[in-house]
């Protein structure tokens, strides 16, 4: 499977469990022990996970687009990701995703994540 293939499918169900405001089913895309930094201090577990996403605001939703991803090997992949988080009393919030998975018992996992303020432009490489 392609890298960006195995990037969308668990960000979809990042997605899916965010849209739902479902924090455990959010939690379930990633390791037993992922490192996890959003905008605040940074976690490991899913406890973690599902402490940081019960926290956000009722109505809040995610929109994202893959800008890069890499197989790393046959086992791990590693993604960049623009996300736009959705509120409904507030502005959205643009923030740039970086995120590694793992190949775990047959299951693409998040062992590491980590949220930035926006996403910049690409940088010309000529």
């Amino acid at each position: 499977m392609a890298a960006a293939q195995i990037v969308s499918a668990v960000m979809d169900e990042w997605k899916a469990g965010i849209d739902s405001r479902d924090p455990g089913r959010v939690a379930a895309v990633f390791t037993d022990d992922a490192v996890f930094q959003g905008l605040r201090p940074y976690g490991v577990g899913r406890a973690a996970v599902v402490a940081y996403y019960a926290s956000q605001p009722a109505g809040m939703t995610v929109d994202y687009r893959v800008l890069e991803s890499r197989r790393l090997t046959d086992r791990s992949a590693t993604g960049y990701l623009s996300a736009t988080f959705g509120y409904p009393d507030r502005a959205d919030v643009v923030l740039a995703i970086g995120v590694t998975l793992v190949l775990q018992g047959g299951h693409w996992l998040i062992s590491q994540y980590q949220a930035s303020p926006s996403a910049p432009p690409r940088m010309a490489t000529d």
